[in-house]
């Protein structure tokens, strides 16, 4: 995108009221998997392997690399008596058990709230239920979920259209798990519908969407109504980031999702008083930064944070880096 000149310093600039969310940016799971690569690197020495992107931010990606971090999409690209990381989202069972074939080292930064749903996955089919998945077919999460349990033992739930498409006969007992990172209201929109089909389904004790995916929904919903625009910061295959978006829309703001300042057109601020801002889950607070800079180059900022909760939340590491 070929962004016009800057007005020069003597233009006088209007103001923008820009609303930040909070929270916004990592959560203690991208921050856990983050410091698992980065430590990883001090204790063993580059390269260190990830297996897939650690967390859906290019950034965050480069900057490990730049540490000694090699991604890569598979186990038979990581040499043998390297060290391997499985990235945040999760991976199917049959990873780390090929990993412990080949006696690679492998440390796990999937997020506990999603190892949460892998020991529900499996309570559920122990208990001789077929679970219904609710989630987008192809993300990591979704993949290394259904890896959990037996081929056939858990059927993916995307849409309204897909419950009643479900055909189980009355005596098979049934049960439900969510991706942790969908829309909240989307997520009750389908479990309702689920619950209305099967009344005898079970499901989790607490909400499998996790407390961050939910936290910036809510972030949003109070900031968007008061904005003309509303900004996320956060990568296209970020399922959280892309949620925010859809958030705003639905609260009748338009948005964009951006992944650095300079994919922002200078042209969206016309006739733009208040603006509204955050970032996904995987977005570093720099990217927050960068992009308030670069608005400020075309309007008179003033900075207003909204606080709608606070996050207090901190994830162990794996043994292998604390023993």
């Amino acid at each position: 995108m070929n962004a016009p000149f800057p007005p020069s310093a003597a233009t006088i600039l209007p103001p923008l009221r820009l609303l930040i969310a909070a929270p916004r940016g990592f959560c203690a799971g991208v921050d856990r998997a983050i410091e698992i690569v980065e430590r990883s690197i001090r204790q063993f020495g580059a390269p260190v392997y990830v297996r897939h992107e650690i967390v859906h931010n290019a950034f965050v990606v480069e900057g490990l690399k730049a540490q000694g971090a090699v991604f890569v999409e598979e186990l038979d690209e990581v040499p043998d008596g390297a060290p391997v990381i499985f990235s945040a989202h999760g991976v199917p069972k049959s990873v780390p058990a090929a990993a412990d074939a080949r006696g690679l080292e492998w440390l796990d930064a999937t997020c506990p709230l999603v190892s949460k749903v892998h020991r529900q996955a499996e309570r559920h089919i122990d208990a001789g239920r077929h679970i219904l998945f609710i989630g987008h077919r192809g993300h990591p999460e979704v993949i290394g979920t259904l890896g959990q349990v037996p081929v056939g033992a858990m059927t993916l739930v995307e849409t309204l259209e897909d419950v009643a498409a479900l055909n189980f006969a009355d005596d098979v007992a049934l049960a439900f798990l969510t991706q942790t990172t969908l829309s909240v209201d989307d997520t009750a929109a389908i479990v309702g519908a689920l619950r209305t089909r099967f009344p005898e389904i079970a499901g989790p004790r607490a909400e499998d969407i996790c407390y961050a995916t939910s936290n910036r929904q809510t972030a949003v919903k109070a900031i968007a109504p008061q904005a003309d625009l509303l900004l996320v910061i956060g990568a296209p295959n970020s399922s959280n980031s892309r949620r925010l978006v859809e958030v705003a829309e639905r609260c009748g703001t338009r948005s964009f999702l951006v992944q650095r300042a300079h994919e922002i057109d200078p042209a969206w601020l016309d006739g733009v008083q208040t603006l509204g801002l955050t970032a996904g889950a995987s977005a570093p607070e720099s990217l927050v930064r960068e992009v308030i800079e670069f608005l400020g180059r075309y309007r008179t900022v003033s900075e207003e944070t909204v606080v709608t909760a606070e996050e207090k939340m901190v994830f162990k590491l794996p043994k292998q880096l604390t023993d």
